[in-house]
């Protein structure tokens, strides 16, 4: 526009701007639009080195894992759009799902609405330098998402998924045979867990077995949903050289999962703060 203007000027010509306007077809107040500098925001630096610590422990960590580990954990009064601002100037967010339409389960979800009401097992891989790829199992609580009890052995064998559920039960009861009556045992359809032998041990133990449908692992969403946080903030984040050397790591992990690590669906509480906030209110 101004150019323009200032070519007509030096013909000697002189338009008004409401003719120019019209005559280009733009809103007259365009004409005296001047565009400012965009102001450069400040860093607050001390917080982000706060942020580039939690970092430094858990690099999957994202911008709400981020804040709530902040809020929560360490104890600081600090706004979540702050902290997305400082992770997104510096280059620490992490890349975003793919979005679209996802089928979703017919059947009953895994949540349960009490503690040992229902929990969840599953099976992972996880690669241990030279012992080559080893097998993870997780026992979960499916009301307070706590790990109760797990075990990372050479084979996927039934031996492993029993090791893991005896686990679980000594630290929950104390005993192998105290479960409540009518507790649930959710995982999927693989071989181990529909194994004579598997299925012998659980029936023992007073629980009950549910499989989910075929093909839809929704149906174990938490369990499922814990595995992908072990990939993301244990399994792939550094290298293990063998087998205890992941057994060793995978101890303090799972401490920090249970007892520090808040959860969005826990309100922000750790597995064990829910499970205790849970048994004080039945109480």
């Amino acid at each position: 526009m101004n150019k323009v203007r200032n070519t007509l000027l030096a013909s000697g010509k002189q338009v008004p701007v409401t003719k120019l306007c019209k005559w280009l077809g733009l809103a007259h107040s365009s004409a005296y639009y001047q565009a400012r500098q965009r102001r450069e925001r400040s860093i607050d630096e001390a917080m982000a080195a706060r942020i580039k610590q939690i970092h430094r422990k858990e690099p999957a960590c994202g911008v709400r894992g981020t804040w709530s580990r902040l809020r929560f954990i360490d104890g600081v009064e600090v706004n979540r759009k702050k902290v997305h601002r400082i992770m997104r100037l510096k280059g620490w967010t992490l890349p975003k799902r793919r979005s679209g339409r996802r089928p979703r389960v017919k059947g009953s979800t895994s949540v349960a609405d009490q503690p040992d009401q229902r929990w969840a097992t599953d099976l992972a891989m996880i690669h241990c330098g030279r012992d080559g790829w080893c097998v993870f199992v997780p026992v979960i609580d499916c009301c307070t998402r706590e790990v109760l009890g797990y075990a990372l052995e050479l084979t996927g064998r039934s031996k492993t998924a029993e090791r893991a559920l005896e686990e679980a039960l000594l630290a929950r009861f104390g005993t192998l045979r105290s479960a409540p009556k009518g507790m649930l045992l959710r995982h999927d359809n693989g071989l181990v867990f529909g194994s004579r032998q598997y299925r012998a041990v659980v029936t023992d133990y007073g629980l009950t077995q549910e499989y989910i449908t075929p093909y839809t692992p929704q149906q174990n969403g938490l369990c499922e949903r814990f595995i992908k946080t072990f990939k993301e903030e244990f399994a792939w984040v550094r290298n293990y050289q063998s087998i205890e050397h992941a057994r060793f790591a995978l101890r303090a992990w799972i401490q920090h999962y249970n007892h520090r690590r808040p959860h969005q669906a826990l309100k922000y509480k750790s597995p064990t703060q829910y499970h205790q906030a849970q048994c004080n209110t039945a109480a």
